[in-house]
């Protein structure tokens, strides 16, 4: 049975230029839509009120309708205590009670500056209006130094895009099988929620409450672990989906301005991305003494669930392939290990068509001939190119001429594996270095001529792998 590999017969300039373009592309058109939308003239929307007593909550409510229908949700509680402890308990961004010629506002700074000046500006214009003065009351203030209670954001990024880049250096580590990356990313996760809450502490912008070190460790084990995961399926668009996922989505959507003053659909991101809460559950266990905080630690624990759910269906998409090729290589004598994760490096390794390269062309790092016993061309041979771990990077065939090409191989050591039915395989390691071609020729004889040449060896994988 003949092995037919279709082979690439040019470089289209078109072709290469919308795929390396895409990525950037697109990541601006987020960023562009994203970001303006979100943090342009930031309105209430949906934020949630506590009125004491019915009265006045009707006449508030119609008060803000009427200034801003659709900025406020109002709801009445008995008295001036209840709604404080709405905000504390996080139930309301803040609370409202009026008695006399006197009112109070009841907010949290921690919730962030820009909320609490547009909560005080229109309470003011609505005590005014009944002849009022407002006292404006923070329940929970953030440190001195975090006076417009937006630091945990910038510390929640810190502990966000690190995860992420781990990732992605993680997937050129070919010697770590999925077991010793996740142990990787755990300790990692531990040592920079360490580094971060003790230097925040240390530089008074974090209140000192070691509960912050869990949502800081839960953060960057969830974006590493799940973006290990989606990297065998997303592939050469990782980039795109990581920045996408960690920066155009989850930044404006944050807290970094407040969620309530967000349009819906960045809320809506805020409730399921892992920064945004983070945030929220470091501003529960630091101002909030733990209230509303598990919810968002469930956040985190799904996308951990998620990405590992990821890498055990790649492991058992990647068994399912073994297996079948294990049963092909039997029939055709093609040997060839399981992809345990896709190749990161850049360029990718790509087999080339043999004939010369011009100006402009993607050049060869290896190319070679398969010839048979007798010195003539073996066309359609497999060619298999392996790293020191046996992951394949790249196959291909030869020519009719018994020639094969391949590029954008990693420098260092790789196993060249060459075969064809009814010849005994072959396999040859090679140094590989930058800017130098290497040659790689073989001679394959049939199986019942036990003569080979010295300069190549029947495929024996435990001792290429061993010497590798």
């Amino acid at each position: 049975m003949k092995h037919r590999i279709e082979r690439p017969r040019g470089v289209s300039l078109v072709k290469v230029l919308a795929e390396t373009l895409t990525i950037p592309v697109l990541l601006f058109l987020g960023l562009l839509f994203c970001f303006p939308t979100a943090f342009h003239q930031p309105q209430p929307d949906h934020a949630k009120l506590v009125i004491a007593g019915a009265p006045v909550e009707r006449k508030v409510d119609a008060a803000l309708q009427l200034r801003n229908p659709g900025g406020f949700d109002v709801t009445a509680v008995a008295d001036a205590r209840e709604a404080r402890q709405a905000v504390l308990d996080r139930d309301a961004v803040a609370g409202f009670a009026a008695t006399g010629k006197h009112a109070v506002l009841y907010v949290a700074g921690a919730n962030g500056a820009s909320l609490e000046q547009a909560l005080s500006k229109g309470f003011t214009r609505i005590a005014a209006h009944s002849h009022q003065k407002l006292t404006v009351t923070d329940v929970a203030s953030p440190v001195i130094k975090d006076g417009l209670g937006t630091t945990l954001v910038y510390f929640a990024i810190a502990w966000n895009m690190p995860g992420y880049v781990l990732a992605t250096s993680l997937l050129r580590a070919v010697t770590l099988n999925r077991r010793k990356k996740l142990l990787t990313v755990t300790c990692f996760a531990a040592v920079l929620s360490a580094v971060g809450f003790f230097i925040g502490v240390g530089l008074g912008f974090l209140p000192n409450d070691p509960a912050a070190l869990a949502i800081a460790f839960l953060l960057t084990t969830a974006v590493g672990t799940f973006s290990l995961g989606m990297a065998p399926f997303v592939k050469h668009f990782l980039p795109l989906a990581g920045l996408g996922l960690y920066i155009v989505l989850s930044v404006p959507s944050s807290g970094l301005v407040p969620v309530e003053l967000l349009p819906r659909f960045f809320q809506g991101l805020h409730a399921v991305m892992p920064l945004g809460n983070a945030v929220d559950g470091l501003r529960g266990v630091l101002y909030f003494d733990n209230a509303d905080v598990l919810k968002p630690v469930l956040v985190l624990c799904a996308w951990i669930a998620a990405g590992m759910s990821l890498l055990a269906l790649d492991a058992w998409r990647h068994h399912r392939m073994g297996a079948r090729q294990g049963a092909e290589d039997e029939l055709e004598d093609v040997p060839e290990l399981p992809v345990e994760d896709p190749s990161m490096e850049a360029p990718a390794p790509t087999a080339l068509p043999v004939h010369r390269h011009h100006f402009g062309e993607l050049l060869p790092m290896l190319e070679g001939v398969v010839r048979d016993g007798e010195q003539q061309p073996v066309r359609h041979a497999a060619v298999t190119v392996m790293d020191t771990s046996g992951r394949q990077l790249v196959r291909t065939a030869t020519n009719a001429r018994g020639e094969y090409a391949v590029t954008g191989l990693p420098e260092g050591y790789i196993s060249v594996v060459v075969s064809y039915p009814g010849r005994k395989p072959l396999v040859h390691q090679r140094l590989l270095q930058s800017g130098v071609a290497v040659r790689s020729d073989f001679t394959l004889h049939d199986r019942r001529n036990g003569t080979t040449r010295t300069a190549a060896r029947p495929l024996d994988l435990a001792s290429a792998r061993h010497e590798s």
